[in-house]
C-alpha cells in the first residue's frame, strides 16, 4: 500500500471515488510514513486520532455519493494557521500548549470540502526565517541530500516542514503561508509547487499574524494540478478579514493544460544579479525557451525599483512584525516567567519565549517605528513600495501577461552553512520573491531541473492579481517539459 503515498490529490481523488482505495486507508499508509520519517522532524504534532476519524466520516460520505472535491484527502497544516482543538504554537517557545477554540478559514475550508488532517507542520518560528532553523521545535531535515554526501540539507523557510512532508510523500498537500517567499522558496529547494495566491485571495482569518500586509496563504503540491484543486478549496472571500477580496474563485483546475499560445512573458532584466550561479541562469535560459516552444512569446522588461525591493522588504517586514508580536506578553495565554512585577513578567516572558530572530527583528521593527525614525524609515520604505507596485503595473498595461524568474538565487544550502556570523547572508535567499509580497501579486514556483549536485531547482512565474489561471497554465508547460522529480528515501 505504500504506493498510495506516491499518488497525486487528482489520482488519489479518482481512486476514491471509484472506490479502489478508501480514505481509512490512505490516511492510514501516511500515518504509517509519517512515523518512519521522523527524522525530518517535518510534523511538530501528529494528529493521527483525528485523522482516523476524518477518513471514517469521508469514506461514509462517498458511500452514500456525498463527496466533497478533496473527500478523504490526506493534508498537512502549516504551524501557523489556528486548528480548534488541536495545539497551534506557530513554532514559538512563547505559544507553549497554545489550544486554539477556533479554526482558520483556509484549513475551515479544507475540511468543509472532505480533506482529512494529518498534522501539524514545523516552520521557522512566527515564519521568520528562510531554512527552517529557527524553529523553537528544532529545524527541517530536507528529504534531499547532496550526491554523495550525508550533509543535511535546509528544506528553505518558513514553510520547511509543509515542503519536506510533500517532498517526502508525507502528505499529498499542504498548507503554507508566504510573507517574502516562504511557500515559495522551499517549494523549489524541494522540488515541489508552491503558489503565493493574490494578496486578498485567501483570508487571513485564523493564521497567526505575522507581517499582515504581506501575509498570504496558499498550496504545496507535486503537481501544478494539485496546487490548483488546493487552491479552490482554500481561496474565497471571508467577511471576518477585512483584506480579502470579494471575487468569485475560478475553475482553477480548469486553466491547467489550457494553451498558452500569443501569451506575452516578461523576462525582468534586473533580475539577473550579480554572483548568479551559471547553472541558474542556465536554468532561467531554458525555462524560457520551454515557453517560447508552446508558443509563448519572450520579452524584455525593465522593473528598476527591483534593487531597493530587499531593503524596503527588511523594514515593513520587521516593523509590521514588531507591531503584532506586541500580543504575547505572558498575561492571557502560552508561557509566562514570573517577575518581581508585571513589567519584570513582560521581559523575562518575552526574553525567554521569542528566539534570536525573532527578538532581533521585534528590535529592527520598533526602532524604524520609533519617533524621529518612522519618516526616515518606514514612511519611506511604504513609498518605495508603491514604486516598486507600479513597476508591476506598467509591464502588465504593456501586455505582458506574466513574468519568468528564478525562484531562489541558488539550491538548498547545508543546515548551519548560512547566517551564522551575517543575518543578511540568509536574507539574500530572498531576493527573487520578496517583489511579489510587496506588490501583492500571485506568484507560483515550479520545479525544473536538478543542480550538479543533484538539488532541484525551481522556477517562478509572476502573474497579474488574481489571475492565477494563467499561472497554473504556464507552470503546467515547465512540468510537462522539466518532469518531476523525488528524494531518494534515505530516511526510511
Amino acid at each position: 500500500m505504500t504506493e498510495l503515498t506516491s499518488l497525486t490529490i487528482a489520482d488519489a481523488r479518482a481512486g476514491l471515488r471509484a472506490k479502489k482505495f478508501s480514505a481509512a486507508e490512505l490516511a492510514n499508509v501516511h500515518l504509517l510514513a509519517m512515523e518512519k520519517a521522523r527524522t525530518l522532524n517535518a510534523y511538530v504534532l501528529e494528529t493521527p486520532e483525528r485523522a482516523h476519524a476524518m477518513a471514517k466520516a469521508s469514506d461514509a460520505r462517498i458511500a452514500r455519493g456525498d463527496a466533497g472535491p478533496l473527500e478523504g484527502i490526506p493534508l498537512a497544516i502549516k504551524d501557523m494557521f489556528c486548528t480548534e482543538g488541536v495545539r497551534t504554537t506557530a513554532c514559538s517557545h512563547i505559544l507553549d500548549n497554545f489550544v486554539p477554540t477556533y479554526e482558520s478559514t483556509v484549513s475551515a475550508n479544507l475540511w468543509r470540502d472532505g480533506a482529512v488532517m494529518l498534522g501539524k507542520t514545523n516552520n521557522d518560528e512566527f515564519a521568520m526565517g528562510s531554512s527552517n532553523e529557527t524553529s523553537f521545535l528544532g529545524n527541517v531535515t530536507s528529504p534531499w541530500r547532496r550526491q554523495g554526501s550525508n550533509t543535511p540539507i535546509v528544506p528553505g523557510g518558513s514553510s520547511g516542514g509543509s515542503a519536506a512532508a510533500v517532498s517526502a510523500h508525507l502528505a499529498l498537500g499542504a498548507t503554507g503561508t508566504d510573507t517574502g517567499g516562504s511557500i515559495r522558496q522551499p517549494a523549489a529547494f524541494t522540488g515541489i509547487v508552491g503558489l503565493k495566491p493574490t494578496y486578498g485571495r485567501c483570508s487571513r482569518w485564523g493564521i497567526v499574524a505575522f507581517a499582515s500586509s504581506l501575509d498570504q496563504a496558499g498550496p504545496f503540491a507535486r503537481t501544478v494540478r494539485d496546487a490548483a484543486i488546493l487552491t479552490c478549496s482554500m481561496a474565497g472571500h471571508d467577511p471576518k478579514d477585512t483584506t480579502s477580496v470579494d471575487q468569485p474563485v475560478p475553475d482553477y483546475e480548469a486553466a491547467v493544460g489550457k494553451s498558452v499560445k500569443g501569451m506575452r512573458i516578461g523576462i525582468p532584466k534586473e533580475y539577473r544579479v550579480a554572483g548568479m550561479p551559471p547553472e541558474i541562469e542556465k536554468l532561467w535560459e531554458q525555462g524560457a525557451a520551454w515557453l517560447k516552444a508552446a508558443g509563448a512569446e519572450l520579452v524584455e522588461v525593465s522593473l528598476p525599483h527591483t534593487k531597493y525591493a530587499l531593503p524596503a522588504y527588511y523594514i515593513v517586514n520587521p516593523a509590521e512584525a514588531s507591531s503584532n508580536l506586541a500580543r504575547y506578553d505572558g498575561v492571557r495565554y502560552g508561557l509566562r516567567v514570573p517577575g518581581r512585577d508585571i513589567a519584570g513578567m513582560y521581559e523575562k516572558t518575552r526574553a525567554e519565549g521569542f528566539g534570536k530572530e525573532v527578538r532581533r527583528r521585534i528590535m529592527i521593527g520598533t526602532y524604524v517605528l520609533s519617533a524621529g525614525y518612522y519618516d526616515a524609515y518606514y514612511v519611506r520604505a511604504q513609498k518605495v513600495r508603491t514604486l516598486i507596485k507600479k513597476d508591476f503595473e506598467d509591464c502588465f498595461a504593456a501586455g505582458i501577461h506574466a513574468m519568468l524568474t528564478p525562484a531562489t538565487p541558488s539550491a538548498a544550502f547545508g543546515i548551519g552553512e548560512k547566517g551564522g556570523a551575517d543575518p543578511i547572508e540568509m536574507y539574500l535567499n530572498d531576493v527573487f520573491t520578496v517583489t511579489v509580497n510587496m506588490a501583492g501579486l500571485p506568484g507560483i514556483a515550479v520545479p525544473a531541473g536538478l543542480d550538479t549536485q543533484g538539488l532541484p531547482l525551481g522556477l517562478q512565474l509572476i502573474g497579474r492579481p488574481f489571475d492565477e489561471e494563467t499561472l497554473f497554465s504556464l507552470g503546467q508547460v515547465i512540468e510537462d517539459t522539466a518532469g518531476r522529480f523525488k528524494p531518494q528515501s534515505w530516511w526510511a
